[in-house]
């Protein structure tokens, strides 16, 4: 589920990115893409489980938590360091979730962590530096931009902590949706619906790269998005926490900027250096280690 789920966020940037060169902003696209995975969430789960979406008092906090923090906080604190930072290191820093989610498993729950675990969290964090070329992409780094993607990494980590509490209360897919509801009415006063270019959505757009003889309906390529890139891979995602520990799940996440690499090379024709490929061999190591095939099982 972790594999299927980042193989289509990496699938998601690559069409993202097409959406956005024909003029769509982020925040426009990331508002449809939080409404359209509530709706879609939350018809299904109406019609299925209507009980799951029921929260009482206490649940709230941790809830409305969940959805600013770690749903709208890892997307716009992600275009907040992009503004000042190179896209490299905006993601590598915005990767260091895997050590912060072991670093609370470890001084805050008390949890034994094994000495492989902390060999996959190296391997991932050397694989995503080459990967993004931090050493030819650093120079004087802006401040506000360093702490941007530092709170980014940290809403990303406090996302997977605080869903995989939430999942003995309540079904997964109805945390992760009603965390999507609370980030939908926060993007409905940031970026109100009445302004988002509805007009532009029968226009067909190129798919740019190897496939720009190809035009879709932008309506449709945002579908794409919402679907095949929020619903779906969340649903996966937030499921795949029945049987793997926080710290695993993030730590496998990690492959969405190789699948993301090798779906821009295809379609777009982006090639990778040799020094990218080599954090691909890296990331993909640290994944079998974490799944404790190399190096024994790790705990968490």
């Amino acid at each position: 589920m972790v594999a299927v789920a980042t193989t289509l966020w990496g699938l998601n940037g690559v069409i993202s990115k097409v959406v956005l060169n024909h003029g769509i902003s982020p925040a426009e696209l990331t508002e449809c893409r939080m409404l359209g995975a509530f709706a879609g969430l939350a018809a299904v789960l109406l019609l299925t489980q209507p009980h799951a979406l029921r929260v009482t008092r206490r649940e709230w906090p941790e809830l409305i938590a969940l959805g600013l923090i770690g749903l709208v906080g890892v997307q716009l604190l992600y275009l907040v360091a992009l503004r000042t930072l190179p896209v490299g290191i905006s993601v590598l820093i915005e990767y260091l979730a895997p050590v912060l989610v072991a670093l609370y498993a470890w001084l805050w729950l008390g949890k034994h962590v094994g000495r492989s675990l902390w060999a996959a969290i190296g391997l991932v964090v050397l694989g995503l530096a080459l990967m993004v070329n931090v050493l030819s992409g650093g120079g004087g780094l802006d401040a506000r931009g360093v702490a941007a993607a530092l709170l980014c990494a940290c809403a990303y980590a406090f996302y997977i902590i605080v869903t995989e509490r939430g999942i003995p209360r309540r079904p997964a897919v109805a945390t992760i949706c009603i965390g999507f509801g609370v980030g939908s009415v926060f993007w409905v006063f940031a970026a109100p619906w009445w302004n988002f270019p509805w007009g532009r959505m029968p226009d067909e757009g190129s798919l740019d790269g190897r496939l720009s003889a190809w035009h879709l309906p932008l309506g449709l390529l945002i579908a794409c998005v919402v679907v095949l890139g929020t619903l779906v891979p969340f649903a996966l995602l937030v499921s795949s926490l029945h049987a793997l520990p926080a710290a695993r799940v993030t730590l496998l996440s990690t492959w969405e900027p190789v699948a993301g690499g090798l779906i821009a090379w295809v379609w777009l024709g982006q090639s990778l250096t040799a020094s990218q490929l080599a954090g691909a061999a890296l990331v993909l190591a640290g994944i079998l280690v974490a799944e404790g095939l190399v190096g024994g099982e790790p705990h968490a």
